[in-house]
């Protein structure tokens, strides 16, 4: 059996880590430019949070199924198992969109639990029903047909090709299935069609957690992992010449950068980590990987119960703005927040309580 990767986790955390400081500024008018995604085309480090993340989730259904598997659980265990978890992580994503009110009338459908649910539910699928060769021409042909779509088939009333805000397929498609249940009136960054290449990069960390798994030598994997991320990474930026790197549309090239950037990363901690054993300094990034379910819900009720009672603002105004200035006092309280919930987690973390669906 393969040992539990703890370069994994440190990852997973770090990946946990930044979407909390992202997501939890003591103010959205005061936030340093690499903190808030790319208005459009384009990255910053923010815009590589959610693609890490789905990432890791295809390493670690991977390394998963292997191990059930020799445990002796049947395609037909694994394929309830993700239906299950799919179905729990979706229905938390909803409760979590609608609380307190739960207005059925506008409740946002879609979001960052649900793209994670149904990506997840796509993948394991996948996995268990097709084998590898046909899992990489699945991303192939995913990457393509979606770019293909992207820039041929025409949006009525705006025509084909446009990959701006408003008159793009995907936005067309969300305004007539999704309508009135989307993130703002006239978007949803985790809408309908990019949801299908979101897959694609979940099926990258499958093949990454195979390459894991394989009995070459740890340093061989590293440097592979490097290698492919650097490669991958290029092929992105390449293609960019035509289909723009975009969160927002989770375009094709989007796909190939944030997944090259990943596999750079890994590597990079799977070598200091689990080959080297500098473990001390990734520590806290381990207490948060191990619990990041618990941790993302968590965070967003307390988000939601402070600002429905109009606490979260009277602690900044009142214990961050008076030293310091807006976007350091902004960013001072984000990092409050994630070590409080880095003194939560460890409290799960010391008794060996991993909460898991």
């Amino acid at each position: 059996m393969t040992p539990r990767l703890r370069s994994l986790d440190a990852f997973r955390g770090l990946t946990i880590a930044g979407m909390l400081l992202v997501n939890d500024p003591g103010s959205w008018s005061y936030v340093y430019r690499p903190l808030d995604h790319a208005e459009w085309n384009g990255w910053t480090p923010t815009d590589l949070i959610f693609p890490f993340f789905l990432f890791i989730v295809g390493i670690s259904l991977a390394l998963s199924f292997a191990r059930r598997m020799e445990q002796g659980a049947s395609p037909r265990d694994l394929l309830r198992k993700v239906v299950t978890r799919a179905g729990i992580i979706f229905a938390l994503g909803l409760l979590l969109n609608g609380f307190p009110h739960y207005n059925l009338s506008t409740i946002r459908i879609m979001g960052v639990l649900q793209r994670i649910a149904v990506v997840y539910l796509i993948t394991g699928i996948l996995v268990v029903t097709t084998g590898e060769r046909a899992q990489r021409w699945i991303v192939a042909g995913v990457l393509v047909g979606y770019w293909a779509v992207m820039t041929l088939v025409p949006v009525p009333g705006a025509g084909a090709g446009i990959l701006e805000r408003q008159g793009n397929l995907a936005q067309y498609v969300d305004q007539v299935v999704l309508g009135a249940h989307r993130w703002k009136p006239d978007w949803d960054p985790e809408g309908i069609m990019s949801t299908f290449p979101a897959v694609a990069t979940c099926l990258l960390g499958v093949m990454t957690g195979r390459w894991l798994r394989s009995d070459r030598p740890a340093v061989e994997k590293a440097l592979g992992m490097y290698v492919w991320g650097v490669l991958t990474m290029l092929a992105g930026v390449g293609w960019s010449i035509w289909f723009p790197i975009n969160k927002n549309l989770w375009s094709s090239t989007y796909v190939l950068f944030t997944a090259g950037l990943a596999l750079q990363f890994l590597a990079l901690c799977y070598w200091l980590i689990d080959i080297k054993g500098y473990r001390r300094w990734a520590w806290p990034f381990e207490v948060f990987g191990v619990n990041a379910l618990a941790l993302f819900v968590g965070t967003g009720l307390m988000v939601k119960l402070m600002g429905l009672f109009k606490v979260q603002g009277w602690i900044f105004r009142n214990l961050f703005l008076t030293w310091a200035e807006p976007i350091n006092a902004s960013l001072a309280y984000a990092i409050t927040f994630i070590l409080l919930w880095l003194f939560l987690m460890w409290l799960l973390y010391r008794k060996g309580v991993i909460i898991k669906v």
